[in-house]
């Protein structure tokens, strides 16, 4: 049997309950199995699960991206998270790493038929866009980005070289398994960014960490935003662990934590094992994981 094949897609809407019902209904009516909604006023964004076939997928997908074309308009958008586009970044993640050029070639198939079926700017990230990440691209937001391509630095892969007026573009791509992780705090916005910027990658921290320091006015709060983008080389304890440390050490306190969307059951075993402190525990060692492998 075919193993399926998984998407996390963004949309520029967390608020408006209404237009979360109609991604999740779009999403859910091409196919695909939708396990999860993940909706974040403050980010102004949600966060969606789906696995199934590549065909699947793709349909379900490209349903959502419609929908989002008609229903959010970012030039009435306010949100503490970057973005270029109502349907801001679309992976297509293989959960088994022979599964990545099943994913590769379902996430070309969508960024096609998004520019010709959908009339809008495509922009391909990650291993099918030169390794360039969705950071790349949104900074400095949409307006931003449609300077750079008029100046010829970026172009679109598929569709149209303007963004469209309210939807802006859509990033899409095939990556591995990622963990989106925030860690909230009390104390100054300034702070959380110092820790995003002690603890991510290009700042010498954790491998394959990306992450932001935002504020929550809603919670009032702010948080440390990541993508942990290789769970095996940064262990979400230690992390958790560093920017605790770091917090203190500029009189903010950590007060929760929050994961966005599912992660992969071999990170919460090695969480759980940390934080029991027994030694050599991993996937293996839980009952469920094993039977599903027998």
């Amino acid at each position: 049997m075919t193993r399926p094949l998984e998407s996390v897609p963004n949309f520029s809407e967390g608020r408006d309950r209404a237009t979360i019902d109609a991604l999740a209904e779009a999403l859910g009516g091409g196919g695909a199995r939708l396990l999860d909604v993940h909706a974040d006023a403050d980010h102004n964004r949600s966060v969606f699960t789906l696995v199934g076939s590549a065909e699947a997928l793709v349909e379900s997908l490209l349903a959502g991206i419609a929908c989002a074309r008609e229903r959010i308009d970012l030039r009435r958008h306010n949100g503490a998270h970057p973005r270029i586009g109502a349907a801001d970044v679309v992976p297509l993640v293989p959960l088994a790493p022979e599964d990545a050029g099943r994913a590769g070639e379902a996430a070309l198939t969508l960024a096609a038929r998004v520019g010709e079926e959908l009339g809008l700017p495509v922009f391909l990230y990650g291993e099918l866009g030169d390794d360039r990440g969705p950071a790349f691209f949104r900074r400095g937001g949409p307006e931003e980005l449609q300077r750079r391509v008029d100046a010829g630095e970026v172009q679109a892969a598929f569709g149209p070289s303007r963004l469209n007026d309210s939807a802006g573009g859509v990033l899409v791509g095939a990556r591995r398994p990622l963990i989106a992780f925030n860690v909230n705090l009390r104390g100054p916005l300034e702070a959380a960014r110092e820790v995003a910027a002690l603890v991510r990658e290009s700042g010498g921290g954790f491998p394959g960490v990306r992450a932001l320091g935002l504020e929550l006015p809603s919670a009032g709060l702010v948080q440390v935003s990541m993508n942990v983008e290789d769970w095996e080389a940064a262990a979400l304890h230690e992390i958790v662990a560093a920017v605790s440390r770091e917090a203190a050490a500029r009189d903010a306190e950590v007060v929760g934590s929050e994961l966005v969307g599912l992660m992969p059951a071999g990170a919460a075993a090695a969480a759980a094992g940390a934080a029991l402190r027994i030694d050599g525990f991993d996937a293996s060692r839980v009952l469920e994981l094993r039977l599903l492998d027998d």
